[in-house]
Parts: structure tokens; sequence; C-alpha cells
């Protein structure tokens, strides 16, 4: 995609938003079905949503501006209380604490010493005897909240954040979800899909304990989950899904087994998940667009990427999805689905989709922003764990350091 001298994209006053055009609308043929009518809606309601959003900016140029500050002030409220809504969502309170952490990341809003204690501690208590973490303290352990606790803590960064991984009894409860048929159950007699395989993976590298044994016939699972369409369902013969895309691919990517994915069609199904009008992208066919698969679908565009240049494949980034839109849409609607309340899971995937959007074009030194450079957020520097691990000695501490001949620190 070409800007002139450089991939960045400042507003001028004479800039106009170009891809809100009407003939990108839905045409329903005068055939109204359940979905036609929700699609439609959305249109309209994100058409009214850019109007008032388009007339601002006649007054005030500048815009878009992504508000850094309301943002971190939101987020940081959720680390020291939550209101009673956030009730049901008891078992996800490691996810949480993740996605706040992960957001004010992106935000380079750096963690008090204070708060990253106090965010160890409560992640300690949600850590079971047996190995991995639970949603909650004293909870079961699962896979998912096991990954959000991992990924929480690697954020943290620091050498007691680092003491809070009880890697040996991590490695045990990895063993135990482990199935035959190279599967991973969530927990303990519970589910099999996708997530559990993407989940082990991306823990058993980020903290060093990986092995291959562990993850014998891990891959050829995955791949039977890529559908005919071309992106990944949850388990083999399910209808393919943004996230469990996602999974697959960054799974694949982990076990160095890339090589199975059909690239070409699940880059066809990925382009076809980016709706016209909208800009943004949906979960899967004939649904409706949503924040949190800004991230999910132009994620796995990158992991795609990147494993095609390896095996010297051209990667043509300009016919692959329209940054310009996306980040377009995440400043007129940034929080979620259009007129949706705000949540701390898609506050922290649609910022991380503005940051793919802005880093996307790997060949392009200057990155793509819509809107002054106070927009610019920072990159996803290791796509496939989906983590910010900016503190290099947390690294180092766990694979050892070649430049002084540091060792790996010992799990068993």
């Amino acid at each position: 995609m070409h800007h002139g001298d450089s991939s960045s994209f400042f507003r001028k006053p004479t800039d106009e938003f170009y891809h809100f055009a009407l003939n990108y609308r839905f045409n329903d043929d005068n055939y109204l079905t359940f979905s036609s009518i929700e699609q439609k809606r959305t249109e309209e309601l994100v058409q009214e949503c850019f109007n008032a959003f388009n007339d601002e900016q006649q007054v005030e140029y500048t815009v878009p501006q992504l508000l850094r500050e309301e943002h971190a002030k939101y987020l940081r409220s959720g680390i020291e209380q939550l209101h009673s809504g956030y009730a049901s969502l008891d078992a996800s309170r490691t996810w949480i604490v993740y996605w706040i952490v992960q957001s004010l990341e992106l935000l380079q809003e750096p963690l008090s010493i204070e708060t990253s204690k106090k965010i160890i501690a409560f992640l300690k208590t949600c850590q079971s005897p047996t190995g991995g973490f639970g949603g909650g303290p004293g909870q079961m352990a699962h896979l998912a909240t096991t990954y959000a606790a991992v990924m929480a803590l690697c954020i943290v960064g620091t050498e007691e954040a680092y003491q809070a991984i009880d890697r040996p009894a991590l490695l045990s409860f990895l063993n135990l979800m482990k199935q035959p048929d190279g599967s991973f159950s969530m927990h303990e007699d519970g589910e099999i899909d996708i997530r559990g395989a993407y989940c082990a993976a991306a823990v058993a590298r980020i903290t060093n304990i990986y092995n291959e044994k562990l993850f014998d016939k891990t891959a050829e699972w995955m791949i039977g989950c890529q559908t005919y369409e071309g992106g990944f369902s949850a388990s083999p013969g399910c209808e393919a899904h943004g996230g469990y895309t996602f999974c697959g691919i960054a799974g694949l990517a982990l076990l160095g087994r890339e090589k199975l994915c059909h690239a070409p069609s699940v880059k066809k199904w990925l382009v076809s998940r980016q709706m016209q009008f909208e800009g943004g992208f949906n979960g899967r066919t004939n649904k409706l667009v949503d924040g949190c698969y800004s991230f999910w679908q132009a994620a796995s565009f990158q992991i795609v990427n990147q494993f095609e240049i390896a095996t010297g494949v051209i990667v043509d980034v300009e016919v692959q999805f329209r940054q310009t839109s996306v980040a377009e849409l995440h400043f007129a609607l940034l929080p979620t689905s259009v007129r949706r309340n705000r949540d701390y899971y898609h506050t922290c995937y649609t910022l991380s989709g503005l940051s793919i959007a802005q880093h996307f074009d790997t060949e392009e030194e200057e990155p793509f922003v819509v809107g002054s450079s106070k927009n610019l957020l920072i990159n996803l520097i290791h796509i496939n764990y989906f983590i910010f691990v900016y503190n290099r000695a947390f690294l180092r501490r766990l694979y050892g350091d070649a430049t002084t001949g540091s060792e790996p620190a010992p799990y068993s």
C-alpha cells in the first residue's frame, strides 16, 4: 500500500475517510432474512457513528485521537476494583488481569512496583498445587486460564513474577491434559478443542518446558481442524472461526509444523472475513463485525506471511487487507461491536488489532498510523505467543544468554 514517501498516514485537514462508501453497503436483493436484517442494522449504526465522528473531525483536524489517558484510567480501575457486573466472570479473573496488563503494555503505560506485586500475589493464589492456574483462587486448573496467568506474569516480567510460576508442576499439568490422539483437554475431564493445543504449546514455549514427546501427534490433530473453507474449527468436522483459526495457525508455528497448513485457502478465508463497508472483520461466515476479530484474523495473516516468506513465497501485503479501513473503524468504534458497552476483553483485542494494522507491513521502516503520531501503539514483537516480552531479563532467566554464557533455568 503506497502512502507517499512513508507508510505513515497522518491526517491533514483536507483528508477524507474514504472507505465508508455507500456502494459497499450490503445488498439483500429484497430478500429479507434475520442475518440480512442484522447486517443492515449494523451498517446503519456504523454510518451513524461515522457521521458523528466525521462532523467532529471537520472542527478538529487532529481527529482521530486515541484516548490514551481515558483508556489507561479505565484499565487501572479494573486492577483495583471491579463492579458487580463482573461477578459472572469469577472463573475468568486471570483473564481479566491479562486483558488489562496487555492493554496497558500496548499503550506503554507502566505498572507500578506496588501494582506488579499485587498482580503477582493474586495470580499465585490461582495456581493449583498440582500445576496450572485456575480462573480464580482455589479453582480448578484450566489450560485457557493457565495461558492467561502465565502470559500476564511474563508481561509483568520481574524476578518475583518468574519465581511465581511452578514450572515442574506446570509440565505435569500439561502432560495430564495431553490426549492419546495429540489433542489437549482444557481441564481434567473437560472439553477438547484447538484452544487447548495452542495454549499448551504457547505456555510450554514461553516457559521453556517444551519437549517433543509432550506434543507428539499434536500438529497432525490440529491440521485436521482446517476446514474446506480454509479456516480452522474448534475440532475436526466443525465450522471455521476466527479465534480457532488463530489458535490453529499460531499453534502449528509454535510446533514448527506450519508447513502442514494450506496457506492459500486460509488466506482466502481470512480475506473474506473483512467486511467491505465497515472495514472490520467478522468471526465466521455470515456474521457481524466485532472489534476483537481485528486481532484474531489480522494476526493470522501475519503468522502465515512469516512462514511463507521463510519458504521464499512473495507476499503482497496490499491484496490482503485494508489497513486504513481497520484503523478508521477502530477510532470510530473502539470498544467492541457497534453500540456495545465497553469491556476489558474487547479493549485488549481491539487495541491489539489496531497495533497489527499499524505494523502490518514488516518491510516498511515506518508504521502506518491514522491520525497523529500520538496514536501509535507498540508492536507485537512475538506474534506467535501474542505477548509483549519487553523484559529481556525475564527471557534470559528462562532461556539463558549466549552473550554471557548463562544457562537456562532448570525446571526439574
